[in-house]
C-alpha cells in the first residue's frame, strides 16, 4: 500500500525560476469524489493514471501506474472531467527535500504552487526559494 505525506504552499516569489527547466504536464480526472479521485496525467510522453484516497490531514493512500500514452490521450480526450488542467512543473532540491513547483496555465493561468512529499508528517518545510508561503496543507 502507497502512503503520500505532502505539504502544498502558494508561491509568491520568482527566485525559484534561476535555471530552472520544467515539463509540460496535461492531466484530468476521471472522479474528483472527496473520498477517492482518480487521475489521468501525460507528462514527458508517458502516460499515468494515479488512485488518491480521502485525506486525513496531510496523509492519504496513493497508487501510480504507468499506462500506455495512447490510452491516457483518449481518457483526457474522452472521459475526463472538464476543465483539463495544463500545468508545467519545475524540480527543484532545497535542504534535502525535492520540491515540485507547478505553474499552471489556461483556467489556471497565474497560479503556482510548491509541494514537497515527507517522511514525517510532523515535519514542516519551508523553502526560502519560494519567497513568503502560504502553507495550504
Amino acid at each position: 500500500m502507497g502512503t503520500e505525506i505532502e505539504r502544498k504552499f502558494l508561491v509568491v516569489s520568482d527566485a525559484w525560476r534561476q535555471g530552472a527547466e520544467g515539463t509540460p504536464i496535461r492531466q484530468g480526472y476521471l472522479s474528483s469524489r472527496k473520498e477517492c479521485t482518480v487521475r489521468v496525467r501525460i507528462a514527458d510522453g508517458k502516460g499515468y493514471m494515479t488512485v488518491k484516497g480521502a485525506s486525513a490531514g496531510i496523509t492519504r493512500q496513493e497508487f501510480e501506474y504507468e499506462i500506455p500514452v495512447e490510452d491516457a490521450h483518449a481518457m483526457l480526450d474522452t472521459l475526463a472531467e472538464r476543465p483539463l488542467i495544463e500545468k508545467t512543473r519545475y524540480t527543484r532540491t532545497e535542504d534535502g527535500l525535492v520540491w515540485e513547483i507547478d505553474e499552471f496555465s489556461g483556467e489556471n493561468s497565474g497560479l503556482i504552487i510548491a509541494e514537497v512529499e515527507l517522511e514525517d508528517a510532523g515535519a514542516n518545510p519551508y523553502a526560502a526559494l519560494m519567497g513568503r508561503t502560504g502553507c495550504l496543507g
